[in-house]
């Protein structure tokens, strides 16, 4: 199975680096945000380096829906999954466009609710993974996981 991972860096990326036991299995890419500890992680990785910062910066959003549709046409992944945050939201959007399934594993620390970017993209998942049940209680798409 070809895997697009998408990960903003810190934790986010720390989370999906930690199930390298399900995707290593697989021909995998990575969209993340270019840093010198990124670069060195994945410096045998293939990957596309994504626009930054996402926090409210419509133009990176723009950059970001841009650099989705190139990197899903040309990679032609049969899953996205990502750990968030704000990169995530072009990605899992133009791929359910593109017909290809989607997944996003939300923070731990997500205790009561999704986070914003989670909520952004709901309509585009197929599933989204979460550790507390009090917040797979609220949404249908929600699986609990305990990592």
């Amino acid at each position: 199975m070809k895997i697009l991972l998408i990960s903003s860096t810190g934790g986010h990326f720390q989370a999906l680096l930690k199930l390298h036991h399900f995707w290593r299995k697989h021909d995998c890419c990575w969209v993340t945000f270019q840093t010198s500890s990124t670069e060195l992680i994945l410096n045998e990785e293939k990957v596309y380096w994504a626009y930054s910062p996402t926090n409210r910066n419509l133009p990176n959003l723009i950059r970001n829906f841009g650099l989705a549709w190139q990197v899903i046409r040309q990679e032609c992944p049969q899953l996205i999954l990502s750990t968030g945050a704000g990169v995530a939201v072009p990605f899992i959007i133009m791929g359910k466009l593109a017909g290809i399934k989607t997944a996003f594993i939300e923070s731990f620390t997500r205790v009561q609710e999704l986070s914003l970017s989670a909520k952004l993209v709901l309509p585009f998942l197929d599933v989204v993974y979460v550790s507390w049940a009090q917040v797979a209680a609220k949404y249908s798409k929600a699986q609990l996981i305990r990592m």
